[in-house]
């Protein structure tokens, strides 16, 4: 049996080529800028997407009616595409093909040189009743490890897994399913009794990691109330996502851990509940995120490695990460590294996407704090476009949640932004380090920004470097820099949401 790179869709050979074609006509039309030494930067970054290697999955097909699979929207098919993946398995693996209609299921596990196939007119909706994604699973949550609800779609140790097509991956989360156990929300679940409410099982959690409880102890099950991820491959290798949409995550969207070689290419993620992050790498190595559109609840892409002891047992940074060509609608950031970044962030390439919401709140933001920790570097953005950015176009912040008072300082080193243009946003910059750590080799190169609303404030930053670098019509310099008012000007909650 042969087995083949999965190959690209005919849709997205379309967008792919008309994305190089716009950059072309880009390009010509851009001002010719000096060479600068982020040049090797973005050479890096090509070398990093054009070494990703995709799944090899061999050329078999498996249809889900074939074992009595039906998309009528009412038959539970849990079973069936059970059958359907051991008889892939069997086989040596091949794709497992839906049929057009709405497939219901209980959660799916994938194994190796597995492709879940979901054909455009095809929904795969997930049944709401907790009690289906157990026994507990080795899952992470918030940085953490724990034994606990299987993800919707979920594939460990595994390699050569890959959920494709046009079609929809619904989660059936609601506000009546999975959210409300978030608690107090967005002036919603507010009517949520506590022992249904998260904070209970989070906090407990944190604590068994900081005490070092081990993995296999920390056991979630039946009434606990962490939500789990839709689509989680952990410490799989060669991994792709092509052509879908996610809607209603019961949490976060998609969330690779401890991953390489990982693609998603021409994603839709449009999910608004509590905690819907978009696309979340964590401590993988080697992401590639492209021609994405990001609709959601909260952080477009977020980049992880861990939480406090959690990350420093594990001490897996989250590196090498391409993203490139996508949309950013609504969410909390186009871009967020955190805050769960213990274990590391560094070389993450992002350029020549476009963001434009009064509901995105920033282009970029680093995110941590002395009890976390981590070295963050080498976070670089390129011809990032924005229209309308709510608080700021790049914000870095070190007193994140817990705040001061921990003995794990936080690094930051070599973040740029060069040739990006904003429209309007509160305020372009809020950089705040701390004395001993300040953030190290921040730079602008030729970003233009329509209007900002407040000034800027920049604490415990060495250095800021601006090269052309205009706001409102007028030039930043560094005398500029220097009468902006110091940090006593803002106030910030602990979720780093600035006044």
């Amino acid at each position: 049996m042969d087995i083949e790179p999965l190959s690209l869709t005919s849709r997205s050979r379309r967008r792919i080529m008309l994305g190089v074609l716009a950059a072309g006509v880009a390009a010509r039309m851009r001002p010719a800028f000096a060479a600068t030494q982020d040049d090797a930067f973005w050479v890096k970054a090509r070398a990093i997407a054009d070494g990703i290697a995709p799944p090899r999955i061999p050329r078999r097909t498996f249809q889900l009616k074939s074992f009595g699979g039906l998309a009528d929207g009412k038959t539970d098919n849990s079973a069936a595409i059970a059958r359907a993946i051991a008889a892939c398995a069997d086989a040596g693996g091949g794709r497992i093909v839906l049929s057009r209609g709405v497939t219901l299921t209980g959660p799916v596990r994938l194994g190796s040189r597995m492709a879940l196939h979901i054909p455009k007119g095809a929904r795969l909706k997930f049944i709401p009743e907790p009690a289906r994604y157990l026994p507990p699973v080795h899952t992470r949550w918030e940085g953490v490890e724990l034994m606990s609800y299987q993800p919707l779609i979920y594939a460990f140790e595994e390699e050569d897994v890959a959920v494709t097509g046009g079609g929809v991956i619904d989660g059936s989360a609601d506000d009546h399913h999975w959210w409300p156990w978030k608690g107090p929300w967005a002036d919603r679940y507010r009517d949520t009794p506590e022992k249904e409410r998260q904070a209970a099982d989070r906090a407990r959690l944190f604590d068994m990691a900081e005490r070092g409880v081990p993995v296999a102890q920390r056991v979630f099950g039946e009434g606990s109330r962490l939500r789990p991820a839709l689509f989680q491959p952990y410490r799989c290798r060669r991994v792709l996502m092509e052509g879908i949409t996610v809607e209603a995550a019961p949490f976060w969207q998609v969330h690779p851990v401890d991953c390489t070689d990982v693609t998603f290419r021409s994603v839709t993620c449009s999910s608004h509940g509590p905690n819907n992050d978009g696309i979340d790498p964590e401590s993988c190595n080697g992401v590639l995120i492209e021609h994405c559109v990001f609709d959601t609840g909260d952080d477009c892409i977020a980049i992880k490695a861990a939480r406090n002891a959690d990350g420093r047992r594990l001490a897996k940074p989250c590196e090498n990460i391409v993203i490139r060509n996508c949309l950013m609608k609504d969410g909390h950031a186009g871009v967020a590294i955190g805050s769960e970044l213990t274990g590391g962030v560094r070389n993450v390439f992002v350029h020549d996407c476009r963001m434009d919401s009064p509901n995105l709140t920033r282009v970029l933001i680093i995110k941590s704090n002395s009890y976390r920790g981590g070295l963050i570097e080498d976070i670089h953005l390129r011809r990032i476009h924005a229209g309308m950015v709510d608080k700021a176009f790049v914000q870095i912040w070190m007193l994140y949640e817990e705040g001061e008072g921990g003995g794990h300082v936080p690094q930051v080193a070599r973040v740029s932004a060069e040739e990006c243009t904003v429209r309007s946003t509160e305020r372009v910059l809020i950089v705040r380090g701390i004395p001993q750590a300040p953030i190290r080799d921040l730079r602008l190169v030729n970003v233009r920004v329509g209007r900002e609303a407040l000034p800027s404030v920049t604490v415990d930053v060495e250095p800021l470097a601006l090269d052309n670098v205009i706001v409102g019509g007028t030039r930043w310099t560094q005398e500029y820099l220097r009468s902006l008012p110091g940090a006593d000007s803002i106030r910030c909650d602990k979720w780093a949401v600035c006044r």
